[in-house]
């Protein structure tokens, strides 16, 4: 099952393509949209979102299934935006071309302080 949902907390299950073009363009500046799969066959979290950032910039990031699995690209095209949502969430495999795609898994990944703290000596 897809589940849309804005900054807002208006969430939509199995958003229609008008549904989906509506609450993309009814995002103000700094407000977000987030598709996600939720399926129990699969592990992790599965989600394409956007960031309507200032000057009318688009940001867009998918996560697939971990954490070290998170990029990020940025357009001013919402048509581009619009078309990546519906394709993610038809599962056609080419959603992502048309970008150029960051890694920002590292941003996730556990830090030092983070791992068990179990190898101190007594």
């Amino acid at each position: 099952m897809l589940i849309a949902t804005n900054g807002r907390g208006q969430a939509v299950q199995d958003p229609s393509e008008p549904a989906m073009g509506t609450m993309l363009a009814d995002l103000d500046q700094g407000d977000h949209l987030i598709l996600e799969r939720q399926d129990e066959s699969r592990e992790g979290n599965w989600y394409v979102q956007v960031w309507f950032r200032d000057e009318d910039t688009y940001q867009l990031e998918y996560r697939d299934g971990v954490p070290t699995e998170h990029y990020q690209t940025q357009t001013e095209s919402q048509e581009k935006v619009l078309h990546a949502l519906l394709d993610w969430a038809a599962d056609k495999p080419a959603w992502r071309e048309g970008f150029t795609w960051t890694s920002i898994g590292h941003w996730f990944a556990p830090g030092p302080d983070d791992e068990d703290e179990d190898d101190s000596t007594a």
